[in-house]
């Protein structure tokens, strides 16, 4: 079974920039693209297949036809004909809200049916780019009611100017928020349960006030306070590098100028791969040979047991 490429889901916000539609080399008659959806299975938003024999297919009838040959044994046991991954591009030409996602047990006490653990790859952003990433002071929950009425929330949060490689890993409950000038990759939870706690007292087109779920967000948020937020690893040529692995996806991330042997024939899942620069070919076990260049992404199906990949490129590999 060949690698399969979807047809990004393209999403025009309030603070989007256009830096995905060049990144991406896109056709398209949307301004101010603020994320592409490069692998969708939430509702409404799914990624449709992009060619091949399942061309036209959205992901989840995919799943549904493939089962546990497209996501593994143990994925289609534990997630059914939903993929578990949703894989992200965003680009923030202004700020966006602060906000916070619920773990999967109080997503289910709300009424939804899972949380969101999310993690971040930051790529190419504008110099003096920032975003913020946990509390950096102890607050209260009557501190946090407090401090969003009277707008200040911002100086309990810990803010970080970034660059390329940049890495954050944010748990459920940990509040964030994404600043203008960064373009980043985002990795999930197939969920698009977000609270919203302050938005700068921003406007939309129609001149109203964007809506705000403080009172939901306090249900969810974690108090707890570390030194740093920012997930620190050594960069290495032509090797792997581990970034994250928590019990919703695993994350490394690969810079390489020389050809390289993936081997997955002990994994039993799918492999998404996020192409962050340059340009080159994977070559799976059966021989089918795909182009991947920045911009790409890929899903290689649990039934791929070896990839070869040349060129010189940087990318991300994520699985569960």
């Amino acid at each position: 079974m060949q690698p399969i490429r979807f047809i990004p889901f393209l999403k025009s916000t309030l603070w989007g920039g256009n830096r995905i539609i060049t990144f991406k080399n896109l056709e398209t008659q949307q301004e101010h693209v603020g994320e592409s959806w490069e692998i969708s299975g939430v509702d409404g938003c799914e990624t449709i297949v992009a060619d091949g024999p399942y061309q036209g297919m959205s992901l989840n009838q995919l799943v549904a036809t493939l089962k546990e040959k497209l996501v593994g044994k143990d994925n289609y046991e534990r997630f059914g004909n939903e993929f578990p991954l949703l894989i992200k591009f965003i680009d923030a030409h202004q700020d966006l809200s602060i906000q916070v996602h619920p773990d999967d047990e109080t997503a289910q006490r709300m009424g939804k049916p899972r949380g969101k653990t999310e993690m971040w790859y930051v790529m190419d952003s504008d110099p003096g780019a920032h975003l913020y990433s946990g509390l950096k002071q102890h607050i209260t929950p009557e501190d946090y009611e407090r401090m969003v009425a009277d707008d200040t929330i911002c100086d309990a949060l810990a803010k970080y100017e970034v660059g390329d490689g940049d890495v954050f890993y944010l748990p459920a409950g940990r509040i964030h928020a994404i600043g203008t000038g960064c373009f980043l990759a985002e990795i999930q939870e197939t969920s698009d349960v977000t609270y919203r706690i302050y938005d700068y007292r921003r406007r939309d087109k129609d001149g109203n006030y964007r809506q705000l779920h403080t009172r939901e967000a306090a249900e969810c948020i974690d108090y707890h306070v570390e030194p740093d937020y920012r997930t620190h690893y050594t960069p290495r040529r032509n090797e792997g590098v581990q970034l994250i692995s928590c019990p919703y996806f695993t994350t490394a991330v690969y810079d390489l100028d020389e050809p390289m042997t993936l081997d997955y024939s002990e994994l039993d899942s799918f492999v998404v791969l996020i192409a962050l620069s340059g340009e080159g070919t994977v070559v799976d076990d059966e021989g089918n040979s795909t182009p991947f260049a920045a911009g790409h992404t890929l899903l290689l199906p649990a039934t791929t047991t070896e990839i070869k990949i040349t060129g010189t490129l940087k990318f991300l590999e994520t699985y569960v």
